[in-house]
């Protein structure tokens, strides 16, 4: 079954593009739940001069979150947490990192943010999603406090 996605759909894709997915998961939860449409001629050729008239805007998007990227990549995050010796009392998920984005004046959403549970202290890396071309590896310190 061919579906055009409405939004941002985790583990599927992105906006305006062509899935094919099983038809139970496309009729039950995608289509109900507003997060798709039918693929069908002619919702592919609106799709398709749509996407024509975005391209500009599209391209404009890019650079400004290449040049965010670039602004990350010069930032040192270090994240302070309670230890004993090198284990965390706890752990440091994506919500810490975006909150430390933040305090240094980047603010970028959580959901956009993909690491692992981090339970010792060291030197990670995250990987954080500004646009769907746009890509990098956020490196962060943990700390001890």
């Amino acid at each position: 079954m061919e579906l055009i996605l409405k939004q941002d759909v985790q583990n599927l894709g992105f906006k305006d593009d062509i899935v094919s997915v099983k038809p139970g998961y496309g009729r039950n939860y995608l289509i109900p739940q507003g997060f798709a449409t039918l693929a069908t001629p002619s919702a592919k050729k609106v799709l398709a001069e749509n996407l024509k008239q975005k391209a500009h805007k599209e391209q404009k998007l890019v650079d400004d979150a290449k040049k965010l990227a670039e602004t990350l990549k010069a930032l040192e995050i270090k994240i302070t947490a309670k230890a004993g010796g090198e284990k965390l009392f706890g752990s440091v998920t994506n919500i810490d990192i975006a909150e430390a984005l933040e305090k240094a004046g980047q603010p970028i959403d959580r959901k956009f943010i993909t690491s692992g549970t981090v339970k010792r202290t060291g030197k990670y890396s995250a990987s954080v999603r500004l646009h769907r071309n746009v890509v990098i590896d956020l490196p962060y310190e943990i700390i001890a406090e």
